[in-house]
């Protein structure tokens, strides 16, 4: 297997480190001993990284033509369209079988080939919008942290590249391998392509000192009681009408959604920093059964409360705390 890494000046040493350090590990490990990396860019000789690093070595663009899989690690910040010589070495190289990918914003490179024809993509969550724009025929998919097509594959924001490679390792090499190289470096062996990114999700609060300002900060400290729209304009002192339009002037939001999004905040807080059990959580967030909060937290993040937990779990041995029915 021979891949080639695109590289440019400014990219960061992680979109670079991250393929070398993954596909390296399949060489470590004796899985797969004719895979090889390069790295490439538009002209040989050398780049300097996002840190001020100088990288030498660098081959050129007929790098493209030995490659079974191409792979734009990354793309700048500005989002530039991708030039032609990049674009047609893209495409020419897809022609021929191999395997394109843009990781990261290295979608957007991928979205100006053309090569998508009208699939969706996927890229970091700060720039789902620009890449929507640029993808115009298909969009993008943001419950996901890599779209893999079979001839062109896109994926999420920075540490979801790890997932990225290791899916290509599993892909190619089988899931023995992948978990052995997942395991080697200490990383979680599968996070599901179908699972979301872990996007925040900001609430917009009301400001100032008004009655809707007053009730949200009540009811945060009443997540685990029963908040029904009626106490909540009870405490307002208006009618239930009133409190809605209020409530949708002031936070941009219905009452009903800004406190089921402000459970699932403090559950996925309390996921992040406690072991405590899926039940309790539920209780303590006032979904009133983990049944509830399961179902809940799935809809808003593709993902289950327990599978979400390990993400955030440092090593392995806080998990038999962990309720295992997430």
């Amino acid at each position: 297997m021979r891949i080639a890494l695109y590289a440019f000046d400014g990219i960061t040493m992680f979109h670079l480190a991250a393929p070398l350090m993954v596909f390296g590990e399949v060489t470590r490990l004796g899985l797969a001993p004719d895979w090889e990396t390069r790295v490439w860019s538009d002209e040989a000789g050398s780049i300097r990284t996002e840190e001020g690093f100088p990288v030498g070595d660098i081959a050129g663009p007929d790098t493209v033509a030995w490659a079974d899989i191409v792979i734009v690690t990354s793309w700048p910040e500005s989002l530039p369209p991708i030039g032609n010589g990049l674009s047609y070495a893209l495409r020419n190289a897809h022609s021929r079988g191999a395997e394109i990918a843009g990781l990261c914003l290295g979608s957007f490179a991928i979205a100006d080939t053309g090569l998508l024809g009208g699939r969706p993509a996927v890229t970091h969550w700060t720039k789902m919008t620009e890449l929507r724009e640029r993808n115009s025929h298909a969009g993008v998919d943001e419950s996901v942290l890599y779209i893999d097509h079979g001839d062109v594959m896109t994926s999420a924001g920075t540490a979801s590249s790890i997932d990225s490679y290791l899916h290509i390792v599993r892909k190619h090499l089988g899931s023995a391998a992948a978990t052995r190289v997942a395991r080697s470096l200490v990383v979680a062996p599968h996070r599901d392509g179908g699972q979301a990114q872990y996007i925040e999700r900001p609430v917009i609060e009301a400001s100032g000192d008004t009655a809707i300002a007053d009730v949200l900060s009540w009811a945060l400290e009443r997540l685990d009681q029963p908040l029904p729209i009626e106490r909540l304009a009870d405490h307002a002192r208006m009618s239930r009408r009133s409190f809605i339009r209020q409530f949708q002037f002031e936070t941009g939001s219905t009452p009903a959604r800004w406190v089921l999004d402000k459970r699932l905040n403090e559950a996925r807080s309390l996921l992040e920093t406690t072991d405590r059990s899926i039940d309790n959580i539920a209780a303590l967030c006032g979904f009133g059964s983990a049944v509830t909060l399961r179902q809940n937290f799935r809809s808003a993040f593709a993902v289950t409360p327990t599978a979400y937990r390990r993400q955030f779990t440092v090593g392995c041995a806080t998990t038999s705390t962990v309720d295992r029915q997430g």
